[in-house]
């Protein structure tokens, strides 16, 4: 199967990093408590932030969150998996869209750290379904709310990775909320057999 794979919040705990700093932000830099919506995945849309605000928290925080992040609890265990199982996994991701400098530094980092696994890279994406249906994905795997649900409704089946305060997607054929990648793994095994 093809299986696209997001990075932020997906394969790197980068979206965490991101939600404590822009709370950290907020109260000590800022020095108020702008936040209108928790639900929400990134942090632009957490806060009433102005736009030099927002810049000001993107100068400072953006590439050193990055480059900190950890691997998600069993993400490279279970991607190894998958590409021993035969699996063609393919990167599509916004990141590297706010930096161009991030895309080298994350090849460099799957290098290092043995996962330079990955058959193909879509950076800086953020109309992830026509790159989907472009490259045919089986199972696409994002932790954004709208993402999924736009991937998804191009009859796609789609991994909702939902590891935080964030809005809850209806399931349906196409359409399957998980916690972790234990489930991620289990799930493509299913669909695999069902194949």
């Amino acid at each position: 199967m093809k299986i696209g794979v997001d990075l932020d919040g997906v394969v790197f705990d980068s979206e965490k990093e991101f939600r404590i700093y822009s709370e950290i932000y907020d109260i000590i830099e800022l020095k108020q408590n702008s936040k209108i919506n928790n639900k929400e995945l990134r942090f632009q849309d957490r806060f009433n932030w102005t736009q030099k605000e927002i810049q000001g928290f993107l100068n400072k925080y953006h590439k050193p969150i990055i480059l900190k992040s950890n691997y998600m609890p069993g993400a490279k265990e279970v991607l190894n998996l998958l590409k021993k199982d035969g699996h063609s996994l393919i990167v599509i991701t916004a990141r590297g869209g706010m930096n161009k400098d991030i895309i080298k530094l994350t090849e460099e980092r799957f290098k290092q750290d043995g996962m330079d696994i990955f058959d193909k890279y879509y950076w800086a994406t953020e109309n992830k379904h026509e790159v989907c249906e472009k490259e045919n994905i089986d199972i696409m795997i994002d932790d954004s709310y709208e993402k999924c649900k736009s991937i998804s409704s191009s009859k796609i089946k789609t991994i909702y990775l939902k590891d935080a305060a964030s809005y809850d997607l209806e399931e349906n054929e196409y359409l399957k909320t998980l916690y972790n990648w234990g489930e991620i793994y289990r799930y493509i095994k299913e669909n695999e057999i069902k194949k």
